[in-house]
């Protein structure tokens, strides 16, 4: 049971017992019908993650989102829209009217995927290739979008996702670059993935990105609809869900250290059998939780020549994002983990430090953080590289949160997606760096320090 059947359950039995007509809950992908003269309901057994904050402030939750909207607490609808420019403006503008408590979020983003996923047959229908190729696109992120409230691998959550996985592999099929569907080996599981080519990639071997996304983010928003960063600097792009994250867990893999670890392993034996590709110029790159995935992966694999994370999430044992921040980071955590209990979790949260694995990183290294970042405060990213010995650099945003953007030091400063890319294709061109430290104030401007 996803969480928006968990919080209509309350008004459901009130419904019953006042003698009022009683709505089913809404089923997986269908539209409830209207019942009356029906039994009390059963309130059903939530199969997901249950925490104590969750139970307490739900309440509270929906009332903060009536008030600020689904970009209550993280800029989502920037993120989530920004793979498909301004193609979905007018989609994110109708998902963020319509959501205004937490149970809305996934029949927001349906209704959207699936007016898109319509589009799109009937464009392909009349041979109209463009047109389908950007509607079953952006399709395939609405579908993903509807799957972030959900912390379970129900029939809902399996049902979106096998409808976002048939419209990006329309997408792929008619993309205006080389993409393919991978399937990485881990142990007895297997990593999602694909594969991205850069632009008029024809011949010779080309550089590669492993690219990370964030706790609710997914591989298939990792690479852009159009001008895509990597792949218009000559950069593939192995865009993964890594151990935990999205579709991972659907297909039982779940996050550990351990399994973060191999991760590198598995992503560098495959770009290392790809023709197309110089494995001897591989980088990593992840946002937001992304960070610390990418951190680990790296530390273990020698062949991943360079690091760019941002937004960071490097508090050892992660209390701030789990116990001060909104209760949805816990909950979706502890189903990426495969946890239900949550006094056994806080236990294994524990695990989650990059200490005892930074110092076996020895790759460039590059950290794009928020001054007043509220999920993972910044002393914590300034103690891992304190005890980084890597050549690194670490790049502070005045004013900004845990999203790096949306204030004045990164709309007057460097492009945080723009210098990350710049650092990244200079690294895998072999260009040396100097160890530094940028702090961007309120105009832009870059004031360069040395690590003492």
């Amino acid at each position: 049971m996803d969480r928006r059947d968990f919080l209509q359950s309350a008004s459901l039995a009130a419904a019953a017992v006042t003698g009022g007509a009683a709505v089913a809950a809404e089923k997986p992908i269908q539209f409830a019908q209207a019942q009356t003269n029906v039994a009390p309901p059963v309130v059903p057994t939530h199969g997901g993650p249950m925490t104590r904050r969750w139970t307490e402030q739900r309440w509270q939750l929906d009332n903060i989102i009536q008030a600020n909207g689904m970009d209550w607490d993280q800029p989502r609808s920037v993120y989530l829209s920004a793979p498909s420019g301004a193609l979905a403006n007018a989609d994110f503008a109708a998902v963020r009217a319509r959501i205004k408590k937490y149970a809305d979020a996934a029949p927001a983003f349906e209704q959207q995927a699936r007016r898109r996923e319509a589009a799109a047959k009937e464009a392909e229908a009349a041979g109209n290739v463009v047109t389908a190729r950007e509607n079953y696109f952006i399709a395939a992120l609405h579908w993903g979008a509807a799957q972030w409230p959900i912390d379970e691998a129900d029939e809902q959550n399996l049902g979106y996702n096998k409808r976002k996985r048939e419209c990006y592999s329309k997408y792929a099929a008619i993309a205006d670059h080389k993409v393919e569907e991978v399937w990485l080996p881990l142990g007895d599981k297997k990593i999602p993935a694909w594969l991205h080519l850069p632009y008029g990639a024809s011949s010779g071997k080309v550089p590669a990105v492993i690219s990370v996304p964030g706790m609710d983010s997914m591989k298939e928003g990792g690479v852009a609809l159009y001008g895509d960063r990597f792949l218009s600097r000559g950069i593939a792009v192995l865009a993964i869900d890594g151990p935990g994250q999205y579709e991972a867990p659907l297909v039982g893999l779940y996050f550990s250290v351990e399994n973060w670890k191999q991760t590198g392993k598995a992503c560098c034996d495959y770009l290392a059998s790809r023709s197309e590709i110089d494995s001897t110029r591989i980088g990593i790159t992840g946002n937001s939780f992304g960070s610390f995935f990418s951190t680990i992966a790296s530390a273990y694999e020698p062949r991943i020549k360079a690091t760019a994370v941002s937004a960071t999430c490097l508090e050892p044992g992660c209390h701030t994002i789990f116990e001060e921040a909104s209760p949805t980071f816990k909950m979706r955590f502890m189903f990426m983990s495969n946890i239900l209990d949550e006094k056994a979790f806080d236990e294994f949260r524990k695990t989650i430090t990059w200490e005892g694995h930074v110092d076996k990183l020895a790759a460039p290294y590059l950290c794009l953080a928020g001054e007043f970042d509220e999920l993972c405060p910044l002393r914590y990213t300034e103690a891992m590289f304190r005890q980084l010995k890597a050549p690194k650099q670490l790049v502070v945003y005045a004013d900004s949160r845990h999203s790096v953007g949306g204030v004045s030091s990164a709309n007057l400063g460097p492009s945080p997606a723009g210098l990350v890319a710049d650092w990244m294709a200079a690294r895998l061109a072999g260009k040396p760096m100097t160890s530094e430290k940028w702090f961007v104030d309120g105009t832009g401007r870059v004031n360069r320090s040395q690590f003492a």
